[in-house]
């Protein structure tokens, strides 16, 4: 591909990735900061599936940022860009077996076991609020 287009990818993907990053959520880049984190990280750890889709902007990325602003909460916040940093992705959809790719998707995991998971059919028809419901509920039992 060339230069042009990809700095152009980079350029409209910032604010989605942004998005999560201002609220204190971890971008993993590579598969090396993926497998470095995700099975090390003591405690909860949530793993957003990023996209450039409508309903990563509609109803994932805030129904996450809503979640967050619950009282219980995982210990580490990581995400991962499907189709931007694919191989970061590729390697992150290792922990979340049994589920097959889905992007945007949520995964919660303790003490790098994957206890939780969100798939995109189950975000794509609900809202930011259901979404955050979900994950708050999944906070209060596996993250207190």
């Amino acid at each position: 591909m060339s230069m042009f287009f990809n700095q152009y990818m980079r350029d409209m993907v910032q604010p989605m990735r942004d998005e999560l990053t201002s609220i204190g959520v971890q971008e993993l880049l590579t598969p090396e900061e993926v497998e470095e984190k995700l099975p090390n990280a003591k405690g909860t750890a949530l793993v957003v599936v990023n996209s450039v889709c409508g309903c990563a902007a509609g109803q994932c990325r805030p129904g996450v940022k809503l979640a967050l602003e619950h009282d219980a909460k995982p210990d580490h916040l990581f995400t991962v860009f499907a189709g931007q940093d694919k191989e970061a992705t590729a390697k992150a959809r290792e922990y979340f077996a049994p589920y097959p790719p889905s992007s945007p998707s949520i995964a919660l995991m303790k003490d790098g076991e994957l206890v939780h998971f969100i798939e995109r059919h189950s975000i794509e028809n609900r809202s930011a609020e259901e979404i955050a419901a979900e994950l708050t509920a999944a906070f209060d039992r596996f993250c207190k």
